[in-house]
């Protein structure tokens, strides 16, 4: 199976980005795992909200294949453990799921359209963090369910 995280925006931040390519190389040694970065959209300020949301909709569902599955990663989403989220990557694999893509959306979340074309909504907190900083939180948390799933220390 391979995961996908799909973000919109790249990783400005020197700090952030330097524990995203720790935990990259540690994930190398658990799963086939890709960072899709979809560009910021020219002329963004320019834009309503909702209109950002659209066009940046847009640019993910042209990123999805029917196949996926599709996990956004939303504030009101499904809020869990580390060894449920364990439990549920490895349920994936067990379907032989094709392709497990997780989607950070822009500052103003997601268009109705992408809420339409996800599988399911997951949480990471119910505290409210940039989307800069949850891709992260979200790659510390994918490589920490590899190690829960080997029972590796890890975890404790």
């Amino acid at each position: 199976m391979k995961i996908s995280l799909l973000q919109v925006g790249g990783t400005v931040d020197s700090y952030l980005k330097k524990g995203v390519d720790e935990y990259l190389k540690r994930l190398k040694h658990y799963t086939s795992f890709e960072i899709i970065e979809i560009k910021d959209l020219k002329n963004a300020s320019k834009l309503s909200r909702d209109e950002l949301k659209v066009r940046e909709g847009k640019e993910i569902l042209n990123k999805l294949t029917s196949s996926d599955f599709v996990v956004i990663l939303d504030e009101r989403g499904k809020q869990c453990t580390s060894e449920e989220f364990a439990t549920f990557i490895q349920g994936k694999m067990n379907q032989s799921c094709k392709r497990l893509v997780f989607v950070i959306g822009g500052a103003f979340g997601f268009s109705e359209e992408v809420y339409d074309r996800s599988n399911q909504k997951l949480g990471l907190s119910k505290m409210t963090f940039s989307h800069r900083m949850i891709r992260l939180l979200f790659v510390e948390q994918l490589y920490r369910a590899h190690t829960i799933l080997r029972n590796e220390p890890y975890h404790h």
